[in-house]
């Protein structure tokens, strides 16, 4: 079997990767920034492992008959591009990473543990033993988590938050998660939004985004919010809506917030502005370039499914984790 992994990120796992495929599997690693290279690797195997495949990709594969994201991402995946009955499957491990992170940030941002740091490095103790006007913090015991979007990184995120003595609330599209078998206070259906953000002193964003879910959490919305919330991005920036959120951090709307995923991301090397509005004067923000998930234990585990699919394709059995099938 071909297989081609245009992915940096699995880079690493090269040996355990190409261990787990089927026996005589031939394996291509073009760069995945250069498309020249990917287009034509790709022209003659059967398995593309990447969380990019645009047009011109699938019209130069002719035999694929499996697109494996490296992630659970699959938004830059042309699916209508690719031939009929095209897999694409996707894979997660993440949810630990992620779930780390959001306690981790809630934690920083409603202790002042940024602006401490900040100010002990100018030689000023920034703490209300020392300076009356520096408030108190707040613990996490004593705060509602409220989670726009409940699934893997959701679900996770809340078992970290609720052994520390939090409450937590959830909406998602579905509406259909039950709160008393999970320990949520309550659980409703995105129409709930409002009520979730007038209840929560920490907002956990990682519901995907799709046409309905760009822009949810407008100006109107945080507007709505506590004076002392924080809001954790971990599902796609633009689910925030990038003015409404700079403004509202800027004007103190809200207390803080910890942006991992972003309005505009680097095209070629590691340099580019994460987003239009001048963010990184803010305080009050914990800026990450989307590395809320990458551990080594996140990939190994993604590694190993993704060779576990590779080798049910060959066997002629239903590869796991499918998430769309090219008609």
């Amino acid at each position: 079997m071909r297989i081609v992994i245009a992915d940096t990120n699995l880079l690493p796992l090269r040996t355990e990767l190409e261990a787990g495929f089927p026996p005589g599997s031939v394996t291509d690693w073009p760069d995945p920034r250069d498309t020249v290279a990917v287009e034509a690797a790709v022209a003659d195997a059967e398995v593309l492992v990447s969380s990019r495949c645009p047009g011109p990709t699938a019209a130069a594969a002719k035999n694929l008959r499996l697109v494996h994201a490296a992630g659970a991402g699959i938004d830059g995946i042309e699916v209508g591009a690719l031939a009929p009955g095209t897999i694409v499957a996707n894979t997660h491990h993440h949810e630990d990473a992620i779930a780390e992170y959001a306690v981790a940030a809630a934690i920083l941002l409603r202790r002042g543990f940024l602006g401490q740091d900040k100010a002990l490095r100018r030689d000023e103790w920034a703490s209300p033993v020392y300076r009356p006007d520096v408030p108190w913090g707040d613990s996490l015991a004593a705060a509602t988590v409220g989670f726009v979007g409940f699934g893997h990184i959701g679900a996770r995120a809340w078992e970290r938050f609720r052994a520390f003595g939090a409450h937590g609330v959830a909406v998602t599209r579905s509406g259909d998660v039950d709160a008393a078998a999970v320990g949520l206070d309550w659980s409703g259906a995105i129409g709930d939004l409002g009520t979730l953000l007038e209840t929560s002193d920490v907002i956990v964003v990682s519901v995907p985004l799709t046409a309905e879910t760009t822009g949810l959490i407008g100006a109107g919305e945080l507007a709505r919010a506590r004076a002392g919330a924080v809001v954790i991005n971990v599902g796609r920036g633009p689910v925030v809506d990038e003015r409404a959120l700079y403004e509202a951090l800027r004007d103190k709307v809200i207390a803080g917030a910890a942006i991992d995923v972003w309005y505009g991301y680097p095209g070629t090397g590691a340099r580019a502005a994460p987003a239009n509005l001048p963010f990184r004067e803010l305080p009050n923000l914990l800026m990450t370039p989307h590395s809320s998930g990458l551990t080594r234990q996140t990939f190994a585990g993604r590694a190993a499914d993704i060779a576990a699919n590779v080798r049910r394709l060959a066997a002629g059995e239903p590869p796991a984790g499918v998430v769309a099938v090219a008609g």
